[in-house]
């Protein structure tokens, strides 16, 4: 059983869509689970069954032909293309010559989709708590934390996990092997080459990304040619940059639903017209809010050193932040201030609501508050959702203090760590 994380998209947005620029996604504690069970061999078809027992008809059943790997034929007529596109690319990749009946269990920790007619059910071992939904997966208001990205990755690990002897997701070419192939599905499924970062933080953890070129992908899809996928999943060099980032010590990530709901191709497009039109302005706009992204990463790793090489002092900053005082972090908190500065410089130039200015008063507010170095719209932005960098002893004085300020702080922590393996044990009772 393989699980991998949700994501906070902390500095980076609308910029990691060219290679040129960095981004910073944090990775969250809500996970995505796959669980697969080989039933039998033989046959004359492989037949995957996918099941998500916490929604409504949610179970999908494909018939497969190995000698046309990519036309899988879902029994019931129910449509999810990002399973579909995850058990296409795979098969074409492995080219497995014995067929199979296999079973997939799916299930999704509770932050990453609303809990409006949900019940929780708790594992008999009493170590899982599952919310299960009386709609149907696709009725159901998501949070924006990456779910499909999620079960993009641990599906992919899953299946593989079916026709490999081990799957060891803490060896490094394992783990760009199932990177690889998932970006690939997560591209097909979506109709579009995205950038990639929420599937490479679902697969790696908390991260600092550069994307890869979307040719490599675009190849795949347009010819669905197996050689040409099995040397870019095995041995092309996608020169991705992935370093891991992670939050210093007593700073949390707070995540708050706003349950307002955006539509991110309507605000990419709208500021990759903008882009265009604008080509000296919007280069400026961007070349200096990459350097208060990258300056909040540097301001972040300095915390990070201070915390280990210096944890008295470091103690004492902390006291200070939880009291008020924000001097020792301040570069962290001008690079906050400057990020949401040069978003809405761009919500206000290209009409994309980027940082609106609902967020706008809740964000000013929440830095008005002790032990909050800042906040801002992840992402896309939109009205999906606001995530704060928290002194940890603040938190409940947050909590309390925007009780009367429309949003749901989600009980989500950071993750360093990616795709991981999980003890089945601990979900017995579910399935």
């Amino acid at each position: 059983m393989f699980s991998a994380p949700g994501k906070a998209f902390l500095a980076g947005g609308y910029l990691v869509l060219d290679p040129k620029y960095r981004a910073f996604v944090v990775a969250l504690s809500s996970r995505m689970y796959a669980h697969a069970e080989i039933v039998s061999e033989g046959g004359d078809t492989t037949e995957i069954s996918v099941r998500s027992p916490q929604f409504l008809e949610g179970d999908w059943t494909y018939k497969v032909d190995l000698s046309r790997p990519t036309q899988s034929q879902e029994v019931h007529g129910r449509k999810n293309p990002f399973i579909k596109a995850t058990l296409d690319i795979i098969l074409l990749y492995l080219s497995p010559k014995v067929n199979k009946s296999i079973v997939i269990t799916i299930f999704s920790d509770a932050g990453y989709h609303s809990q409006t007619n949900s019940v929780p059910k708790t594992s008999e071992s009493g170590k899982r708590t599952f919310r299960y939904h009386s709609q149907p997966i696709t009725e159901v208001s998501k949070t924006g934390l990456g779910s499909s990205a999620g079960l993009v990755a641990s599906l992919t690990a899953a299946l593989l996990s079916c026709y490999v002897e081990t799957l060891d997701v803490k060896n490094d070419a394992t783990l760009n092997q199932i990177h690889n192939l998932a970006q690939i599905s997560h591209c097909l499924a979506q109709g579009k080459i995205g950038s990639g970062f929420d599937v490479a933080s679902a697969t790696f953890g908390s991260i600092v990304y550069r994307r890869f070129d979307p040719e490599l992908v675009n190849k795949v899809i347009e010819t669905w040619d197996r050689e040409y996928l099995v040397n870019l999943v095995d041995n092309v060099d996608w020169k991705i940059e992935i370093s891991k980032c992670a939050l210093p010590s007593g700073v949390k990530l707070l995540m708050g639903d706003i349950v307002g709901g955006s539509e991110t191709p309507k605000l990419v497009s709208k500021v990759l017209s903008w882009r265009k039109e604008n080509a000296s302005r919007s280069l400026e706009v961007w070349e200096t809010l990459n350097k208060n992204n990258m300056s909040l990463v540097s301001g972040l790793e300095r915390l990070q050193t201070m915390s280990k090489e210096q944890p008295e002092t470091y103690k004492l900053l902390l006291q200070s932040l939880v009291a008020g005082n924000k001097s020792g972090f301040q570069d962290v908190v001008s690079s906050i201030q400057g990020i949401r500065k040069y978003l809405k410089i761009m919500t206000q130039e290209s009409g994309a609501e980027i940082e609106p200015d609902q967020q706008t008063k809740l964000l000013d507010y929440c830095m008005s508050l002790d032990g909050v170095l800042g906040g801002v719209v992840p992402g896309a932005g939109g009205y999906d959702a606001v995530c704060l960098l928290v002194a940890e002893d603040s938190i409940p004085q947050v909590i309390e203090n925007t009780q009367n300020h429309s949003v749901t702080w989600l009980d989500l922590r950071e993750q360093e760590l990616g795709l991981r393996q999980e003890d089945v044990s601990e979900f017995s009772g579910l399935f």
